[in-house]
């Protein structure tokens, strides 16, 4: 209670609105996958499925239902960037992962041109046990419950949001030296995975494409941020949109989000989405913290004791990621090892070896 009562003493109202949007972002975004699911499910069963290139989810109620509780979420999301320090709002992400499961793909063709979108739904879940049926087994749990954690950790202890009357300061805080310099490092890095190594190794190396992804994202997280703060202070009286900054920002959120999505759509119809989703996560997660450092010294002024404790509950929720997709598709009980043998005779008929998940995308 004492911890607690601290707690609530020392976080300031915006990080606990960005806290309150955070976990609200978590519950849409999640619910909302298991309720396309369900819509997909429901219009694959009197028309073409979605994964074969139907589109009879168009005309289903319940999918466009989920659709606008993602939309809410991802609202919700980028709200909860204007008021709390991404070091806190964006492990908060792995909440969603206790509520989805499963995955499937959506194909649109425009002329010559095709956009793969997919969405990736985590492994065991709470919702998708719930209302799909589908078995929560022990390392599921385990997961769910390391998430929470690690989670509850990093809100205990998160730093203080700083506080900004204008877009001009945060463009200050993008300009300077340290800033500059990782954003640099970033764009070297960026280029060269784009022109040297995705023509040749973009089929064959998962990090080459999640690595484009990570990299731009950390930018993109940043310029959301700041485009999030010029809103906030515009809808609170102070008029943001005069200022050249905050087109600039806006300019850069665009440019990245295309990037990011470009590349994540290369990478999820390539690799094993099993294998993608816990990557991505963990170096998008980490280089995020690591630019929000950088260019809103979230962590001046907190005790090495804090950073330390931060930092375990990061790794905390890590592990309960890497677990929930590490232990798919497996069951309690007897069936156990049944559901073992089968997923290795599969992958060892599929993909040449019998052990873990395939690096390579099973299509059905």
């Amino acid at each position: 209670m004492a911890v607690v009562q601290k707690w609530r003493e020392g976080m300031s109202s915006d990080n606990v609105k960005g806290l309150v949007l955070a976990l609200s972002s978590s519950l849409f975004i999640g619910a909302s996958f298991i309720v396309k699911k369900k819509g997909l499910k429901k219009a694959g069963a009197s028309g073409i499925r979605a994964g074969v290139g139907g589109y009879s989810y168009l005309l289903e109620p319940l999918w466009w239902a989920g659709m606008i509780t993602m939309v809410v979420g991802e609202i919700a999301n980028f709200a909860a960037y204007a008021f709390a320090p991404a070091i806190l709002v964006t492990p908060l992400g792995a909440l969603s992962i206790i509520i989805r499961q499963g995955n499937f793909t959506l194909k649109f063709r425009f002329g010559n041109l095709e956009l793969i979108a997919k969405h990736c739904f985590s492994r065991s879940a709470v919702l998708a046990h719930i209302i799909l049926r589908e078995r929560l087994h022990t390392f599921g749990i385990l997961g769910c419950i390391l998430c929470v954690v690690g989670s509850t950790t990093i809100v205990l202890h998160a730093p203080q949001e700083r506080q900004i009357e204008s877009v001009t300061e945060v463009w200050d805080l993008a300009t300077e030296s340290g800033f500059l310099f990782y954003t640099a490092l970033v764009l070297t890095a960026v280029f060269i995975l784009i022109y040297q190594f995705v023509p040749q190794y973009g089929q064959t190396h998962i990090m080459v494409y999640i690595g484009v992804c990570s990299l731009v994202g950390s930018i993109s997280v940043m310029s959301v941020k700041a485009l999030g703060i010029a809103l906030k202070l515009t809808f609170s009286g102070t008029n943001q949109l005069v200022y050249p900054q905050t087109w600039a920002f806006t300019l850069v959120v665009i440019t990245c989000v295309l990037t990011q999505m470009n590349y994540l759509n290369k990478a999820l119809d390539t690799f094993n989405t099993a294998v993608v989703s816990p990557i991505y996560y963990v170096m998008f997660t980490s280089l995020t913290i690591l630019a929000s450092v950088i260019m809103f010294k979230d962590w001046d002024g907190q005790s090495p004791t804090q950073i330390l404790t931060e930092m375990c509950g990061f790794v905390t929720i890590l592990s309960g990621t890497f677990l929930l997709h590490k232990t798919k598709d497996m069951a309690d009980g007897p069936g156990l090892s049944t559901s073992l043998s089968m997923r290795s005779l599969k992958h060892e008929e599929d993909d040449g070896f019998s052990e873990g998940i395939p690096l390579k995308r099973q299509d059905t």
